[in-house]
Order: C-alpha cells, then sequence, then structure tokens
C-alpha cells in the first residue's frame, strides 16, 4: 500500500500563489491568522534536499508571502520554521516552510520564540 504525498497533490483553489519553484498555501491547521506554508513544487523531504535555485528563490518567496500578510494582516511579528526529520517533529515528508505571523498578546509572554520546541530548554534568561 502506498500513500499519496498531500504537498504534491495540492488542489489549485488553495494555492495563495506560486513561483517557478513554490507554491504558497494558507496551513489547513494554523497555529494563528494567515498562517502560511512555502512549498516546494518538486518532492523533497526537507530543506537540505533543495538545489541552488530553490535555495535562491526561496529568500524571494518568503517576502512575497511575507508582504501579502503584512497588507492583510497587519501582524507585529513572524515566526518562520522548518521541520527537518521525524526527530524535529516533521509529519509531512515532503519541505514545507511555516511563516506563521504573531500578534501583541497571542502569547502571555512570547520570549524564546522559536526555543520553545524544548520547553526545558527555552527559557534560558530567568537564570
Amino acid at each position: 500500500m502506498t500513500s499519496k504525498c498531500i504537498f504534491c497533490e495540492i488542489p489549485a483553489e488553495r494555492i495563495h500563489f506560486e513561483s517557478e519553484f513554490w507554491v504558497v498555501v494558507r496551513d489547513g491547521f494554523p497555529v494563528s491568522p494567515g498562517h502560511t506554508l512555502i512549498i516546494p513544487k518538486r518532492h523533497v523531504n526537507d530543506y537540505f534536499e533543495i538545489n541552488k535555485d530553490e535555495h535562491i528563490s526561496l529568500q524571494s518567496v518568503i517576502t512575497i508571502a511575507k508582504d501579502d500578510l503584512d497588507k492583510e494582516l497587519s501582524p507585529d511579528g513572524y515566526n518562520i520554521g522548518i521541520n527537518c526529520g521525524e526527530a524535529a517533529g516533521q509529519t509531512v515528508f515532503h519541505l514545507h516552510i511555516h511563516l506563521i505571523p504573531r500578534f501583541n498578546g497571542d502569547r502571555e509572554d512570547p520570549k524564546g520564540g522559536v526555543r520553545w520546541v524544548l520547553p526545558d530548554k527555552a527559557d534560558y534568561w530567568s537564570e
């Protein structure tokens, strides 16, 4: 039994915009309003498998997605995250970059940001 990759067959109506190498969609399970995924058109498991052309074009796609979110939602900040490998929490093994808009007050104390993936290690400033 083989399973299909959900990011290799994204319905056209879900695509916010696309470039030569990337598609941009809103996350199906958003952690904040506007939570966006940037996904390579070519199936690769993680960030370390993208080629030079994909790597070079990625920054401009992230910037376009951020500019669109700025216009639409005016967030106060962003988290950008990539899970590479099962130990890092990756559940869909087709690279996808999370662009997560953040808003003042969406977390009582956002200090530490992505460090909270390992909660016991996140708060380095209190001691």
